[in-house]
């Protein structure tokens, strides 16, 4: 299993990198129920591994999760998120989260996700979120 990707913060903590996909169609948001620490709902995600950029991940993240493949993406933030924790039990991940355009059949890890829906707005204001995918939501002006 590969290792994230790690680094230090200036404090001299270890960090990891993380990069989030935000998929909208139909004015509707493509969001998993993860399976895993830290639960809640959120766009497919996951860490950096260590060899890769936030390109190759990103790619590699929603094709585990989703099946979907990207076809257009843009970088929509890039930002250190010192309280966001993982299941490796590290806290603070610099995360790069993408508006991404993509393309085939959903098709669900069931070892990663309990469930994966297309939410609007309304919908997800009601859903328990992941809290890193809550800040991001709210950061963005969405919820």
């Amino acid at each position: 299993m590969p290792k994230p990707k790690i680094g230090i913060n200036k404090d001299g903590k270890k960090i990891h990198y993380g990069v989030g996909a935000l998929i909208k169609k139909n004015d509707k948001y493509l969001l998993i129920d993860r399976a895993n620490i830290p639960y809640g709902f959120a766009g497919p995600a996951g860490h950096i591994d260590e060899g890769e950029n936030e390109e190759i991940a990103l790619t590699r993240e929603i094709e585990e999760e989703v099946g979907l493949k990207i076809t257009k993406y843009k970088k929509i933030i890039d930002e250190f998120v010192e309280w966001n924790y993982c299941s490796k039990n590290v806290t603070g991940h610099h995360w790069y989260v993408f508006n991404c355009e993509v393309e085939g059949k959903i098709s669900r890890n069931l070892r990663e996700t309990k469930s994966i829906d297309w939410y609007t707005i309304e919908e997800i204001k009601k859903l328990k979120l992941e809290p890193v995918w809550e800040y991001w939501f709210k950061k963005l002006n969405l919820i």
